[in-house]
């Protein structure tokens, strides 16, 4: 921790959340909140009377974060937030999401920081469908995901690819339960390197979900806490051969109390050592 900068957040304004949302939504979920109900949209998205402050407050950390790697305070940053965001559409709350963090930081580096070429590298075990559909019209952002198929949310098939000009600049590499570490090293060298070569972003988000994890309770595929920092170093290295600004890492899922701070103790040693 002592060699960790902090970075302090405030609430996202909803001018950027509405960059990704529909305004009607955000209300619904304002609403829906401050009435204390006890889910917004579908039965896996629980919420209570601070949740919608609680996602205000995980939007804006992603925005600090992605001001303190554009700005050159860091080269690199993981942002632990809650509630995850990967899952949430544009007008509808799924999975535990109820803002999309990385689709609202990828619109704030490309507006506010001029940063126009954004890959998202999505390796929660779930597939993010709410990004994918958020950018698969353009062009300028590159989603790669890999993630357990089929299982929830029921999207990443290999031959989702993007639509119009947006065609290619989606990679899904679903993975069958039991994959391990070898089939996570191949996806990332022999998928996502080359098509980060030929893509050259300027920055880097991770949807960094620690729920492949071999304990985790929601998934079968069986990572070990050593990929997590493995995956890391193959990310910075895009970096590097990119010339990118950085790396800014979201956290997404993970449910086993052991399990998902050893995977982000490997990530974010990783990260220092970029």
């Amino acid at each position: 921790m002592s060699h960790l900068l902090p970075v302090n957040a405030s609430p996202a304004p909803v001018t950027w959340i509405e960059k990704i949302h529909d305004r009607e939504y955000i209300r619904r979920v304002e609403t829906s909140c401050a009435r204390g109900d006890m889910i917004v949209d579908s039965m896996d998205t629980m919420i209570s009377e601070g949740s919608y402050g609680a996602a205000l407050l995980a939007a804006g950390a992603a925005l600090a974060l992605c001001d303190a790697v554009a700005g050159g305070v860091a080269s690199a940053g993981f942002s632990p937030v809650r509630p995850p965001g990967h899952h949430a559409e544009r007008n509808k709350a799924l999975g535990f999401c109820l803002f999309n963090n990385v689709a609202i930081a990828a619109r704030y580096l490309q507006e506010r920081h001029g940063l126009r070429r954004v890959l998202i590298v999505d390796w929660d075990v779930h597939h993010g469908n709410g990004t994918q559909h958020t950018f698969e019209e353009d062009p300028e952002v590159f989603y790669f995901s890999t993630h357990q198929y089929p299982w929830y949310p029921g999207t990443g098939a290999a031959n989702e690819r993007g639509v119009g000009k947006g065609l290619g600049a989606t990679l899904n590499v679903p993975m069958p339960a039991g994959a391990g570490d070898e089939a996570y090293r191949r996806a990332f060298t022999e998928r996502l390197v080359p098509a980060a070569a030929k893509f050259r972003p300027q920055v880097v988000l991770i949807s960094a979900g620690f729920d492949a994890h071999q304990d985790d309770p929601l998934s079968h595929i069986l990572l070990t806490d050593r990929m997590y920092g493995e995956m890391t170093r193959i990310i910075l290295g895009i970096v590097r051969d990119a010339g990118a600004a950085g790396v800014v890492s979201l956290l997404e899922g993970g449910y086993h109390p052991i399990a998902m701070p050893a995977g982000v103790e490997h990530h974010v040693r990783a990260l220092l050592e970029g």
